[in-house]
């Protein structure tokens, strides 16, 4: 007997939406002058994954008859996306993914990820932003059916490609050597590293919104993990993020996880004062901490 997984979707399809509700009432943190965003111009790119058993004919049989284009999915982000109401990406995600699954029941379940499309106050009139490439803001929601509603399966927020370089206070020494040992140990280094910070609720509810002093702005969550950074004389990659994780913890009673990828990026010396890039591969570092 065969078995099947199917799924299918759309990927990435852009939105700006002007004038969107503005978010305020973020927690007051020492590490973040943020308090909110006004949301004069927000941009993500929205993917739609959609999951039921009910479009296994389309692929045995040739049968349609069940199947919603992923063009009219494209089409119903867009749309909708103007009717949405709320100040946060994960309200964004829930509010497509709770459309799709009251228009379409034969969607058992849909997972909707949005990416932010970064632009930053650019002028003091308030209608000039900036194109940012690096850091942004992720989500990712599962939504399944449950009674006559729609509930949140699963909810996974981030705050991806971060960089940070600091000149001083970072050590690496003590550790292992054998004959295949060439790196030198250093009490002092410029330390550079890219980081992905992601994070899930207790309550996934609290991600929409509705009490901002609940929610977990990924903004917010990059302040505090610079100001680790800034302040936290490590020795090593793993240390550093481990206090950061702590500093989360304490920082947001809503989180119930937060994992970290780090990737060493640090410069080689070459003469006092001057680094070079290094050997292209880079190590990895990863950290999940749960309450």
């Amino acid at each position: 007997m065969t078995e099947y997984a199917i799924t299918y979707g759309k990927t990435g399809v852009p939105v700006y939406r002007h004038e969107a509700t503005p978010l305020a009432g973020l927690r007051a943190l020492p590490e973040s002058e943020s308090r909110g965003r006004p949301n004069a111009l927000f941009a993500a790119r929205v993917t739609v994954e959609v999951f039921g058993d009910n479009f296994l004919p389309s692929y045995t049989a040739g049968d349609n008859s069940m199947v919603v284009a992923t063009d009219s999915i494209k089409n119903l982000i867009i749309r909708e996306t103007g009717s949405w109401t709320g100040a946060t990406l994960e309200s964004l995600l829930e509010h497509l993914g709770d459309h799709l699954l009251t228009g379409y029941p034969q969607m058992e379940a849909v997972l909707v990820s949005g990416r932010e499309i970064r632009f930053d106050p650019a002028g003091p009139e308030g209608s000039l932003h900036a194109r940012v490439e690096g850091d942004h803001a992720t989500a990712e929601l599962r939504l399944v059916r449950a009674g006559d509603g729609v509930a949140i399966d699963d909810l996974r927020c981030a705050r991806m490609d971060m960089s940070l370089l600091k000149r001083t206070g970072s050590a690496f020494t003590a550790f292992v050597r054998d004959d295949y040992t060439t790196l030198p140990e250093r009490r002092d280094r410029p330390l550079w590293v890219g980081l992905d910070v992601a994070w899930r609720y207790a309550d996934p509810r609290d991600a929409l919104g509705a009490d901002p002093s609940r929610y977990v702005d990924a903004g917010q969550v990059r302040d505090v993990c610079a100001a680790v950074f800034e302040e936290f004389v490590s020795e090593s990659i793993q240390h550093l993020v481990h206090e950061m994780g702590l500093r989360l913890l304490r920082r947001f009673p809503e989180v119930s996880e937060v994992s970290f990828e780090g990737r060493n990026l640090t410069r080689d010396p070459v003469v006092p004062g001057v680094y070079t890039d290094p050997f292209p591969a880079h190590g990895t570092i990863t950290l999940t901490m749960r309450r």
